[in-house]
């Protein structure tokens, strides 16, 4: 079994922090690891960092080769730019020179995971499934009707592999509302979907070349030239899209994607919100701080559920309640924790009116 850790995406939503100098994989937003370091570390003794390879934008490898340097340098591939997981996982699926039966893993480079041993067992169960000729998803279980995160649906029977239930995906379901999500979560057949994968290189080449050959042919003629250049010219021009859209949903229509359900404390880091609620988390099983959430040069005076990330400068808080506070050399954020998920609209409009978002790297 060997991984592939997916370092692409801007991480707008956490601006002022992720910059485009340094975005979300490459900070420490939880404990003393970057988000990245943490993603390879969690993976041993499942897979080495022999077996670890990263895919990223070029300007990114250099610094993705300093934060994991027990990875071979030669593990790392970088995109001319990013054009979402299809094109990425359909590089790595042709760049990467490893048997066509092993299992090949796919995971992001920015998720946390509380239960880091709880994930290793699924992957080793979808590492099973996968040898049979399965792609596979992993899905964590739900604990509320999240409208930010795409849903799997299975369907029974359930097939059991080393004890363990694991499913058909009948179908997947993007972004619902809440009252779809209560629907789902009440069958007790939906997940939400982590954008973890388990497949062989066979396997997911084959449903590529099925599903997206406008995407995988390109790459795979670059690849085979042998030239980075021929890599750059046809980048531009491939679709964006995710691997979910381009083969997992129509794969699925063909009964050939499978679910290993996991309740690991999983969460995509997506907002600052959901930051916070991992840092509460990590902070009551006693890994990171304490109950008030946040780090840097900071004072609070009575502040609940709220996450307060200060510098060198001092930042005092006082009875805040559902606030986010960032505080860095280039700009201040304040907002309510429930509209978190706007800080994407605002970095996207600076961008858009060439404002910077930022003028200075951000600190780790």
């Amino acid at each position: 079994m060997y991984a592939v850790v997916l370092a692409g995406g801007g991480g707008t939503r956490l601006w002022p922090l992720s910059t485009p100098e340094r975005p979300k994989p490459f900070l420490r937003l939880i404990g003393d690891e970057t988000l990245i370091e943490r993603s390879v570390a969690r993976l041993s003794p499942l897979v080495a960092p022999n077996d670890v390879y990263v895919v990223t934008d070029r300007r990114y490898v250099d610094l993705a080769r300093e934060q994991l340097p027990q990875v071979p340098a030669s593990n790392f591939i970088g995109e001319p730019m990013g054009r979402n997981t299809a094109a990425a996982v359909a590089l790595a699926a042709e760049a990467i020179d490893r048997p066509a039966g092993e299992a090949m893993v796919i995971l992001p480079a920015d998720a946390h995971i509380a239960d880091e041993s709880g994930l290793r067992a699924a992957l080793a169960v979808a590492g099973e499934l996968a040898a049979d000729g399965a792609l596979v998803t992993l899905g964590v279980k739900p604990d509320r009707p999240e409208t930010g995160y795409g849903y799997v649906v299975a369907r029974l029977p359930a097939r059991i592999v080393a004890g363990r239930e694991t499913y058909t995906v009948d179908r997947f379901v993007e972004k619902p509302t809440v009252e779809r999500a209560l629907d789902l979560i009440a069958t007790g057949l939906a997940s939400w979907n982590a954008g973890i994968f388990v497949w062989t290189r066979a396997a997911i080449r084959d449903r590529l070349r099925r599903h997206a050959p406008e995407i995988v042919g390109p790459i795979a003629v670059a690849c085979g030239s042998g030239s980075t250049d021929d890599l750059a010219q046809v980048y531009p021009a491939l679709r964006a899209t995710s691997i979910d859209y381009a083969v997992m949903e129509p794969a699925s229509l063909e009964g050939a994607v499978a679910v290993v359900p996991m309740n690991v404390g999983w969460s995509d880091l997506g907002s600052w919100s959901a930051l916070r609620d991992a840092w509460h988390d990590a902070a009551r099983a006693g890994s990171v701080g304490a109950a008030t959430a946040g780090t840097g040069n900071r004072r609070d005076l009575g502040s609940a559920n709220s996450l307060v990330l200060a510098g060198d400068r001092l930042v005092v808080t006082i009875g805040l309640t559902d606030t986010i506070v960032v505080d860095t050399p280039d700009a201040l954020l304040i907002c309510s924790a429930d509209r978190s998920q706007e800080v994407r609209s605002i970095a996207e409009e600076m961008a858009r009116s060439n404002q910077p978002a930022s003028t200075r790297e951000s600190k780790p």
